[in-house]
């Protein structure tokens, strides 16, 4: 039996193709695309189809598992619009049963309709389904593209306080920073430099991708989203939307000041994310911390480790590039214990 996970994000949407045999997983195969769906949500039809096409034939697939977190781009009004929308141009291109991820579990996409607002930003519940079981009383950090999910684990399950992500981000589960998109002046008052601090320009300057291109720490081909500028995304070019931050450009800030403050950065935001990881270890009395996605290895671990918590990256029991696409993989698990 082959199950298509899809976890549809507001930039990038993630497929997990996993073939399953006797209940046992048999195969993995993964893929994503950049979509940014607050301005070309009506292509997430065929931007579906064309994931699994890339793997495997359409008529292969014997049922779609769907988590979402792109309800709250703003091309939608209200969270439900969204899920309904992306619910029916789901359902609209597979002739399988389609399940999508809720905060209570896996639902039929009928069930789902009667109340979609559960279906809002559940990914997370997808994400607690493989760190469950890794190790039974975690947490486990996901650091994408855009968010932080912080989730405590009990007995193999997932035991958030916040439910919707308008509640996770009063309990320390969530954490509006990321790998790729988030902009500078969000998580930045002030940048020491050369004796002064400096403090920063409140524009859409700069994005962590940019930080993390200047310093090595991401490949070219993960800096899937669009530059503030228009620009490329050579170092070079990284840079100098990075001196813009302070006012700056690239004859007045050199490539190796860059880079200092580049590291600068880099280390406010793992603060950033330790500081949310430390309110939920400390309130669940946890100690083991299950980390994936794409700032898996350069913030989720870091974060961790400078709070002396035990750290077991989820690559132990998936590849790097299936930590990256996790809740589409924990989407596919949920929907064949559903089915079966």
């Amino acid at each position: 039996m082959k199950v298509a996970g899809f976890d549809i994000g507001g930039a990038n949407t993630d497929l997990a193709i996993i073939d399953f045999k006797d209940n046992e997983i048999k195969e993995v195969k993964t893929d994503f695309e950049y979509l940014p769906m607050w301005r070309k949500s009506q292509e997430l039809g065929e931007t579906l189809v064309r994931l699994i096409e890339n793997i495997c034939p359409l008529d292969e697939i014997d049922a779609v598992g769907i988590s979402m977190t792109a309800e709250l781009v703003d091309a939608y009004s209200t969270k439900k619009e969204g899920v309904l929308d992306i619910i029916n141009k789901s359902e609209k291109e597979f002739n399988v049963p389609v399940g999508i991820v809720g905060i209570d579990g896996m639902l039929s996409a009928s069930d789902i309709k009667k109340q979609p607002i559960k279906a809002a930003a559940a990914n997370w519940v997808a994400t607690a389904e493989i760190a469950g079981i890794m190790e039974e009383d975690c947490v486990f950090v996901d650091t994408g593209s855009t968010t932080t999910d912080i989730i405590p684990v009990k007995n193999g399950s997932e035991c958030a306080k916040g439910r919707s992500d308008f509640e996770r981000l009063a309990t320390g589960e969530l954490v509006y920073t990321g790998t790729l998109r988030t902009n500078l002046s969000s998580f930045l008052d002030k940048i020491p430099f050369d004796g002064m601090d400096y403090r920063v320009a409140s524009e859409l300057f700069a994005i962590t991708a940019d930080v993390y291109t200047v310093l090595d720490l991401i490949s070219p081909d993960d800096y899937v989203c669009d530059t503030c500028d228009g620009q490329g995304k050579s170092k070079e070019e990284a840079m100098r939307r990075i001196s813009r931050v302070l006012c700056a450009d690239l004859d007045i800030l050199s490539p190796e000041d860059i880079v200092e403050i580049a590291q600068y950065i880099h280390q406010a935001q793992v603060a950033q994310i330790a500081n949310a990881l430390d309110e939920v270890a400390s309130r669940e009395n946890l100690d083991i911390v299950i980390t994936t996605g794409l700032g898996k290895d350069i913030l989720c671990n870091e974060a961790a480790l400078s709070l002396d918590l035990r750290v077991k990256p989820m690559d132990m029991l998936l590849s790097d590039e299936e930590c990256v696409v996790a809740p589409a993989i924990g989407t596919a698990i949920m929907m064949e214990k559903f089915i079966s």
